[in-house]
């Protein structure tokens, strides 16, 4: 999936995330953690971003993160939506089991 504009997702509350995305000239993919628990956690955050950005096949973008605590759940959702708003994508398969 490109990357076309800037898109968010997510709030600064507590237990949430924000994920600013946009593309990146360099053909690359980019990730800026900020984190109150990156010590702990960096890693496993930064580990579901790319996952979930794999699954998407964004091969390029600036990635911008602000957690507050976010579970993986929310990291991968955020993410999603991110991607989906940046790319001007109306409709996305979620994954809901038939």
């Amino acid at each position: 999936m490109e990357i076309k504009n800037t898109a968010m997702a997510g709030t600064l509350e507590s237990s949430d995330i924000l994920i600013t995305i946009e593309p990146n000239p360099n053909k690359e993919i980019a990730i800026k953690l900020k984190s109150s628990v990156e010590k702990q956690f960096g890693d496993q955050i930064k580990k579901v971003i790319m996952d979930t950005l794999s699954a998407l096949k964004v091969e390029s973008a600036l990635v911008n993160v602000n957690d507050k605590g976010a579970l993986d759940c929310v990291i991968k959702s955020r993410v999603q939506t991110a991607v989906l708003r940046a790319a001007g994508e109306a409709k996305f398969k979620w994954g809901v089991q038939d």
